[in-house]
Parts: structure tokens; C-alpha cells; sequence
């Protein structure tokens, strides 16, 4: 597995899949390595997947420094890649939380992005965020679903602030777009990959400054492909069109029947859309 250094020198591991033009792919979590991504529903087969693997996950080594997992300070950790690989430019494609990482990127270094991919995006780094009434409502969605009655109502204990850890498991058949075996492997194989230290220092405090990011995203002229989930509970449609509505050049794309995993929900659907706008 290859890797490259941090500018604090931590070691750091990504995931090459595929051949062509390489697209650097960061996943969410947040502090998720990036096995879950596997190869983004046969992506790999149009362009060279990248997959980092952030400090302190998968087969990145663990900082010196716990404060480096904050969200704004790891955007020199892509940097670094950029540099590791000698792009002048590179292609970003960014899955969930993942996403507050690449939009303070773009906003930090418009000129390095070539072309930026937001799926399912996290929208925390641009002080966006979805009602509890709004997540209901997308909930509502599935009422024709055989297990929609236990796991709506967690979700109401969830959104009334009443969430037990059962509550969070009872949810997890929302975020795809048929709860079937496949999902739930997937959903399986991502226990243990987290890395929850972390987590907590992701989007702790002085991370995120939205008015700035908002401002800055407006002057980045890099073309914009942001894909939600028709049926996300995570990251709503409506939450991702005002994200999109935010850069100057973007283009929102709705996946019918997706949650927040389009490529495990619809490989051919994913692949197809953002293959076509990566090019």
C-alpha cells in the first residue's frame, strides 16, 4: 500500500484502484478508513481511485499530535498527497463527512482542484444542517418498508433527544436504498473501522468557520457535481441543493431510490453519472 508523509511527518496510507487519470477520494465516517468505499461500485473501471486513508485509520499511522484530527488542520494532509503525486491539479471526490474536508480544501487552494465530486455530502463546514422535522419527512418516504415502523420510531426518539444506542442501530436500515443483504453487509463491514478519538476531534471547536467557507466557495470556478441520495436520511436532498447553490459551477444530481451509499444502492447509476462528469 502506498504511502507519503504529512508535513508533521505522520505517515500516511492510501488505496490505488484502478488505472487512468487518478481521482483522489476521501471518505467519511468521519475517521473512517476507506475500505468501506471498496472501489465506488466498479468506478475504478473509468478512472484511478486514490482512497486515502486518514491519519490515525487503516494503515495511516497515528499522529503524535491528537488536535491534528481537527477538520480545517487535515487539509494539509491533502495537500501533501497533492503533492506526493506531482498533480498540478488533482480531481476530488469526497463521500460524507469527507466532504467538509474537500470544501475546505477548495476553499483553501481553488487552484489545486480540478474537478470536485460531493456525495452525499456532510455540509457542517458551510453551517448548513437539516431539521429534525425535514429528516422525519424523508423518513416518511419508506412507509411501505417492512421494518419502517421500529425504525421510525427511534428515529423520533433520536430527533426528540430520547436516543438509546439501540436507537442508532434501529436507523440504519434508512440509509440505504433497500435494506437487503447487501446493504447490511456493508453496513456490517464497517464496525472497527472508525477511529472515535478521532471523530471528537473532527469538528471540535475553531474547526469549521462557515461564513468565511461559504464566501470562499463562492470564488471557486472548478466544475461541481454534488449526488444525494433520493431517500438519505443523512444528507437530505434539500440540505445538498443549498450546498450546491453555493459554488458558481455546480450541478446537482438526485439518485432515485438512493440513501446515503448511491454506488452500494445502484452501482450502474452511481458510476455512470460521476464517470461522466469526471470525463
Amino acid at each position: 500500500m502506498p504511502a507519503f508523509s504529512a508535513r508533521d511527518r505522520t505517515e500516511l496510507a492510501y488505496r490505488v484502484c484502478g488505472e487512468g487519470r487518478p481521482v483522489v477520494c476521501l471518505p467519511g465516517g468521519p475517521m473512517q478508513d476507506s475500505e468501506y468505499l471498496g472501489e465506488l461500485g466498479g468506478l475504478s473501471a473509468r478512472r484511478q481511485l486514490l482512497m486515502l486513508d486518514p491519519r490515525g485509520t487503516g494503515r495511516s499511522a497515528t499522529p503524535a499530535d491528537p488536535t491534528s484530527y481537527r477538520c480545517d488542520r487535515l487539509v494539509d494532509d491533502v495537500e501533501a498527497l497533492r503533492e506526493h503525486l506531482g498533480l498540478d491539479r488533482m480531481d476530488l471526490l469526497a463521500h460524507s463527512a469527507g466532504a467538509n474536508l474537500a470544501l475546505l480544501y477548495a476553499a483553501r487552494h481553488p487552484q489545486r482542484v480540478g474537478k470536485l465530486v460531493l456525495v452525499t455530502p456532510s455540509t457542517f463546514a458551510v453551517g448548513i444542517s437539516a431539521t429534525g422535522e425535514s429528516r422525519l419527512e424523508t423518513a416518511r418516504l419508506r412507509h411501505d418498508e417492512p421494518w419502517f415502523d421500529p425504525a421510525y420510531a427511534a428515529l423520533q426518539a433520536i430527533v426528540a433527544g430520547d436516543a438509546t444506542d439501540s436507537s442508532w442501530t434501529a436507523i440504519q436500515p434508512f440509509f440505504y436504498g433497500r435494506w437487503d443483504a447487501a446493504a447490511q453487509d456493508h453496513q456490517a463491514a464497517q464496525e472497527g473501522h472508525q477511529n472515535d478519538e478521532a471523530a471528537a476531534a473532527f469538528g471540535a471547536e475553531g474547526a469549521y468557520n462557515p461564513a468565511a467557507t461559504s464566501a470562499q466557495l463562492a470564488t471557486v470556478t472548478a466544475p461541481v457535481l454534488l449526488i444525494a441520495g433520493e431517500v438519505d436520511l443523512n444528507s437530505i436532498p434539500g440540505v445538498v441543493a443549498e450546498l450546491a447553490d453555493l459554488f458558481p459551477n455546480a450541478e446537482l444530481v438526485v439518485q432515485p431510490g438512493a440513501g446515503h451509499f448511491p454506488w452500494v444502492d445502484d452501482a450502474d447509476e452511481f458510476v455512470a453519472t460521476t464517470a461522466t462528469f469526471l470525463g
